[in-house]
C-alpha cells in the first residue's frame, strides 16, 4: 500500500535514495512540530492543550511506514514539547507518539487501515494517562481531567491523518515495478 519508495522506504544504499529518505523523515517531523506547535487549544484546568500534531503523526506512520514513522512523529512531537517549554513531557511524548506513528506504519501494511487506526491513537492515550499518573503534581485527578480531551485530538488524528494519507497517495505518482 505505500507510495513510490515512500511507504516503508527501502535501506538503498545509492546517496539519492538515503538522502530523500532523510530528507522526508526530517521534513515530516519538522511538520509534526509545526502542526503541534502552531494550534494550541488549552485545556482547562491541566496545563496541557489541544493540536493538531496527531495528524502528522498518523500520516507519518502511514506514509513512511512503522519505523520511520515511528521516528518522524515521536521526534517531531517530542521537539515541539521541548520547544513549547513542556520539557517534562518530552521523553513521554517521544514514546507516546512515536509508539501511534510505530501502529499507524503497521495499519499502512494491511488492508483495512481505518479500522485499526483508532488502536495506533489509543496507544498514545494509554501512554500519556499512565505517564501522568506518576508525574509530580498530576496524579489520578489530572490524568482523568486530560483522557476526554486526548480522545478528542486522538480521533482528529486518526481520521485526519488518514484523510491527508488518501489525498498524498492520490496526488502522488504511481509506483512504476
Amino acid at each position: 500500500m505505500g507510495v513510490g519508495m515512500l511507504h516503508e522506504p527501502s535501506e538503498r544504499s545509492d546517496e539519492k535514495g538515503g538522502f530523500m529518505k532523510t530528507f522526508l523523515i526530517i521534513l515530516l517531523a519538522g511538520a509534526t512540530a509545526a502542526l503541534t506547535i502552531v494550534v494550541r487549544i488549552p485545556i482547562p484546568g491541566t496545563g496541557g492543550y489541544l493540536n493538531f500534531g496527531d495528524i502528522a503523526v498518523v500520516f507519518c506512520g502511514l506514509f513512511l511506514g512503522k519505523k520511520w514513522g515511528a521516528v518522524a512523529g515521536g521526534m517531531g512531537s517530542a521537539l515541539a514539547d521541548i520547544i513549547g517549554g513542556f520539557f517534562i513531557f518530552a521523553p513521554i511524548t517521544l514514546v507516546a507518539k512515536g509508539l501511534e506513528g510505530f501502529l499507524a506504519g503497521v495499519c499502512g501494511s494491511t488492508r483495512i487501515p481505518v479500522v485499526l487506526l483508532p488502536l495506533a491513537s489509543m496507544s498514545m492515550m494509554a501512554v500519556y494517562f499512565v505517564s501522568e499518573l506518576f508525574l509530580p503534581g498530576m496524579g489520578l485527578g489530572a490524568a482523568l481531567g486530560e483522557l476526554p480531551f486526548n480522545a478528542i485530538q486522538a480521533g482528529v488524528g486518526a481520521f485526519g491523518g488518514f484523510g491527508v494519507w488518501v489525498a498524498v497517495r492520490k496526488a502522488l505518482p504511481k509506483k512504476e515495478e
